[in-house]
């Protein structure tokens, strides 16, 4: 469908989506799934609630819910319009001791997700057709064929309009979860990202759409971040993918992630080179005279300019934009040397649970330009060969430091990520995966 291109357009410049994600139909049959056993938790505690005192002892005895069955519970989309719900319930009702029969309670619901004043998702019930029917009865008085309840006892004790009041707890994302999408997670310990819905979700053929836009936030306040010069809208998913869910990231989404990190500080690292003074004073005869004592060289890096992603077929480079502050002491750091270092090095991209492994797999290129000197100049060739190696070995290392944690990606409590598979595109990275219920302790 062309008009998923267009669906995460933003409504103003300044909301601007950088990534989302489609729940695909078989997402939802998977939602169905795990919510069955908790639907029919929440019915039998609803349903099988011992019944009120009777008033007197002479007065008759009530019918009496002893087993509640979910048979069957299934989540459909319905395209431009949200989801239905669809269940089937068998309950063994007993108003004697010799009197038992059964009756089957079917609710079809039809369910969309909404965006409410506080910007937050929620859980929205439009329509709610309970029905209940007797399927059969071990009274002898009674052999007769399936049919709808007469007398309005049962259809008062099981209160099948308060049941769709609150239909949407049988499922296993209420709101409390779908909130949980919005929750800040951290980078590093002065670094958080947080994923803000720009609207409710879409509805197509290939699944719920829902569109998201980063902010990062550096010691609690919110950074503004460059805004991205073209909008980003869902690529268009295979239609019937196997997966459950398929989120995707525009190189916006890692251009911010990355000026996030220089804004909190995180690029900026020191570099422990494996010259020292005196080595370094054989290549460089003005060294001689600075330092009294052979100590270890030491480089100091500080981004001079925002870094930069660049994501094409299957590869994904981030710029860095350096300077190296070279120089030596423990307790008072002297530097002698300035340089700028320009290096672009290629990401690897995994997923680990619901979080996104971001690590240098290698330098690419880098480029050395000599910026001060205390010691005279220095041909580049030469600042190369000193500093190259250390550069190279440790600027990866360093920032797979920093990104060790990861960076979570959109998810709602209690649900984790199996089956992943990256693919890096031009522009924009696609991340289809499979949900997995968490298994509770306890």
């Amino acid at each position: 469908l062309s008009i998923l291109l267009s669906l995460l357009v933003p409504a103003h410049t300044t909301r601007s989506p950088d990534c989302g994600g489609i729940l695909t139909p078989s997402g939802l049959r998977y939602l169905a799934e795990v919510s069955k056993p908790h639907a029919e938790s929440v019915l039998r505690r609803d349903l099988m609630a011992p019944p009120a005192p009777a008033p007197s002892p002479a007065s008759p005895s009530r019918n009496q819910i002893i087993s509640v069955k979910v048979d069957k519970f299934s989540l459909t989309l319905i395209p431009d319009t949200g989801m239905r719900l669809s269940i089937e319930v068998d309950l063994g009702i007993t108003s004697a001791p010799s009197a038992t029969k059964e009756m089957r309670l079917s609710i079809l619901a039809d369910l969309h997700v909404d965006m409410n004043p506080e910007g937050n998702l929620e859980l929205v019930t439009s329509d709610c057709k309970p029905t209940l029917e007797e399927v059969q009865s071990t009274e002898e008085s009674d052999r007769s064929a399936p049919h709808k309840s007469s007398g309005l006892d049962m259809d008062k004790q099981i209160n099948v309009e308060k049941i769709c009041l609150e239909v949407s707890k049988l499922l296993l994302f209420p709101n409390e979860r779908l909130m949980s999408l919005a929750a800040p997670f951290p980078i590093t310990p002065s670094c958080q990202v947080q994923y803000q819905p720009l609207a409710a979700p879409m509805y197509s053929e290939q699944g719920i759409i829902i569109s998201l836009q980063t902010t990062f936030q550096v010691a609690g306040t919110v950074i503004p971040l460059p805004v991205s010069p073209v909008p980003f809208s869902m690529p268009e998913p295979a239609s019937s993918s196997p997966s459950h869910l398929i989120l995707a990231f525009s190189e916006h989404f890692y251009t911010s992630l990355f000026s996030a990190l220089e804004e909190s500080g995180a690029l900026n690292v020191s570099l422990l080179s494996s010259l020292t003074t005196a080595t370094l004073a054989e290549r460089i005869t003005q060294m001689g005279s600075l330092f009294q004592e052979d100590l270890p060289v030491v480089l100091q890096t500080v981004t001079r300019s925002s870094p930069h992603v660049v994501l094409e077929e299957d590869k994904a480079i981030v710029k860095l934009f350096l300077t190296a502050q070279i120089g030596a002491g423990s307790a008072l750091f002297q530097s002698f040397l300035s340089v700028n270092v320009d290096v672009a090095a290629r990401l690897h991209l995994s997923v680990a649970d619901t979080r996104m492994i971001i690590s240098v797999a290698a330098i690419e290129d880098v480029e050395l330009s000599l910026a001060t000197s205390d010691v005279g100049p220095i041909l580049a060739a030469l600042l190369e060969e000193l500093f190259l190696p250390t550069i190279r070995e440790e600027v990866p290392a360093q920032i797979n430091k920093v990104l060790r944690q990861g960076v979570f990606l959109p998810h709602i409590a209690s649900f984790t990520y199996t089956d992943v598979n990256i693919t890096i595109h031009k522009d924009y990275v696609l991340i289809p995966c499979n949900l997995q219920l968490e298994a509770r302790t306890g």
